[in-house]
């Protein structure tokens, strides 16, 4: 069988049903290791927990040594140019590996995989499987196909139906989980590939989400995000996505519940409303604004104006003062102008975000913007993202400081990235706090006693001390 052919049209449904018998035996006898990187968004780490959980029903063991494993896959994005950057770079430093074991499988999985599967084979000449974000199921049977006949392996259709709602993910250790709740996009906007890579919209089943938030709690996750390309567009049967927030809270009240990301033109009232009246889901919301020009809102088809978005913004402070606010900027869209970007500046003023992740625009194949000419030179571009950063690095600092000599209750969810003498945590409003670990003393007798009064996954009371633009500082009372 040359999968090589199993590039497939847009409408094509998932196989769920015809497997090879030899694939069966292979979940038998197979107890080869895999490794796996993942790049982009939240949606990509959850998808990496649904590989891992297909690959180890055919017997694949996750390993985190490179040096030591049958298989290697990059999980992949393509929402912007660099992200793909990075990937093919990866591909360059996994030379070596496959020149040190030529019986090594390497795949490439996710966004990349549909959108640049014949530069991939082609060119990337060490790539064995490439699968697809709705192909998952595919990937043992690609890698058991490459490993038996030498065949390239490639499934890359989209689906209108799979959810991979049948599938439990195989989450690692750790006090917060990713429940993905749909996958694709309806909304076509014309910078974005997501729509030509995942799809389009499809909803899991809410039973089968709330029981999978019930399960997580049980297993100890104390911090829980539902997750899709646009949330509030979720829909499943009469339930729309307030409703599946409202069922979720209920299930689960003494865990914290957050969600990503949102479309301004699908937010509710009734969803600013929901959030507020349970105190377990979290007061933060990311909505990515783009930019503060109804001219360039209208070229980018994001379907609202920038009064519309101010209005949500405004109704979410009214409701939820303390609320935390976070955007997504593009700045030098085409034909952006001057004042255009001005626009967006005092979007930024007017709404004070807490952050914002902000970029120049990256030309997307096949997106109706890509046609449009590139005519801002790049100094002006390099001028208005610093100015965007400026001003919202100013603003995030102000708001943090205003935290300082407060306390605010935390999740202690790891160790820092700096230091094992310190714990991060996060506040309900998404704001990272380091905090101290506990420490030991000696005793008379000579011995380090170990005095920890709290650990990762506690609720803490936290003291903020002192606070810069992206951390706050603080000691638990």
């Amino acid at each position: 069988m040359d999968l090589t052919r199993l590039i497939l049209n847009n409408t094509a449904e998932p196989d769920k049903t015809r497997v090879n018998p030899s694939f069966i035996e292979s979940k038998i006898k197979n107890d080869k290791k895999v490794y796996i990187e993942t790049y982009g968004c939240q949606m990509n780490y959850s998808d990496t927990e649904i590989v891992l959980s297909v690959m180890d029903e055919f017997g694949y063991n996750e390993t985190t040594d490179i040096n030591d494993t049958d298989v290697i896959l990059l999980n992949t994005c393509s929402i912007r140019e660099n992200a793909e950057h990075k990937v093919y770079k990866r591909l360059d430093d996994l030379k070596k590996y496959k020149v040190r074991n030529p019986n090594l499988v390497i795949g490439i999985l996710g966004c990349m995989a549909e959108r640049l599967r014949d530069d991939l084979l082609n060119k990337r000449k060490i790539v064995d499987v490439i699968a697809g974000p709705d192909e998952y199921r595919k990937v043992p049977h690609l890698i058991d196909n490459t490993i038996e006949t030498g065949e390239k392996g490639i499934a890359v259709k989209l689906s209108r139906v799979e959810t991979y709602d049948d599938i439990t993910p195989l989450r690692r250790e750790g006090i917060t989980a990713w429940i993905s709740i749909m996958r694709g996009c309806d909304k076509f906007c014309t910078f974005c590939v997501v729509p030509f890579t995942r799809g389009r919209e499809r909803s899991r089943s809410l039973t089968n989400i709330v029981n999978e938030a019930r399960r997580l709690n049980e297993d100890g996750v104390k911090d829980i995000w539902l997750l899709g390309q646009n949330v509030n567009s979720y829909k499943f049967e009469d339930n729309d996505f307030s409703d599946l927030l409202r069922e979720v809270a209920i299930a689960v009240p003494e865990m914290r519940i957050r969600y990503t990301t949102s479309h301004p033109y699908d937010l509710s009232m009734k969803l600013l409303e929901t959030m507020a009246k349970y105190d377990n889901i979290c007061n933060y919301i990311h909505l990515p604004v783009q930019s503060g020009s109804d001219r360039v809102l209208k070229s980018m088809n994001r379907l609202y104006t920038v009064e519309q978005y101010l209005n949500v913004m405004r109704k979410s402070r009214e409701l939820m003062p303390d609320v935390g606010l976070s955007t997504d900027i593009i700045s030098c869209f085409p034909g952006e102008t001057e004042d255009d970007h001005k626009m967006t500046l005092d979007v930024i003023s007017e709404v004070r975000y807490d952050g914002a992740y902000t970029f120049v625009y990256s030309p997307r194949e096949n997106t109706k913007a890509y046609y449009l000419p590139d005519d801002i030179d790049q100094e002006t571009k390099t001028r208005r993202l610093d100015e965007i950063i400026t001003l919202q690095r100013k603003i995030s600092v102000e708001i943090n400081k205003e935290l300082v000599g407060k306390t605010k209750k935390v999740l202690i969810e790891s160790l820092s990235r700096k230091s094992d003498d310190f714990y991060m945590a996060r506040t309900d409003c998404n704001k990272s706090v380091i905090i101290p670990v506990e420490p030991g003393h000696v005793s008379s007798a000579g011995e380090l006693v170990i005095k920890q009064q709290y650990k990762i996954g506690d609720f803490v009371n936290a003291k903020i001390n002192k606070a810069n633009s992206a951390t706050l500082f603080a000691e638990v009372i």
